[in-house]
């Protein structure tokens, strides 16, 4: 069966891109999510298999919103997602629960090596 995935990014074109390499590989993308806030309502109600969470994002940035979902749902599954250069906030959010992380620009088989690694 296919993996439902949400992917949270206030970026329109990189959810498009995400979106692309994960249906090309056989994931379903189950919604996505333009901020950390709509990351937190979305996951509650569509209970993915995994969260592909940008860090960076207005209203709730990707790492209060892991910490919400981690809240809500200890086995959460979250990869995050980053510039280059946010060193800091990546050991945060790896401290904060997240099981992997992917640096922009995106290489598609480095976001479906993480895919794969945390969900199979």
């Amino acid at each position: 069966m296919a993996k439902n995935i949400l992917i949270c990014d206030d970026a329109a074109f990189m959810r498009m891109m995400i979106k692309d390499i994960l249906s090309k590989n056989g994931y379903n993308v189950a919604g996505e999510a333009e901020n950390g806030a709509k990351a937190v309502e979305k996951y509650a109600e569509l209970k993915p298999d995994l969260v592909l969470m940008d860090i960076t994002m207005p209203e709730m940035d990707g790492i209060q919103a892991l910490k919400k979902i981690k809240e809500s749902d200890p086995s959460a599954l979250v990869i995050m997602c980053s510039a280059m250069g946010q060193q800091a906030m990546v050991i945060e959010s790896i401290q904060a629960g997240a099981k992997d992380f992917i640096v922009k620009p995106f290489q598609a088989d480095r976001v479906i090596e993480a895919v794969k690694k945390v969900v199979g």
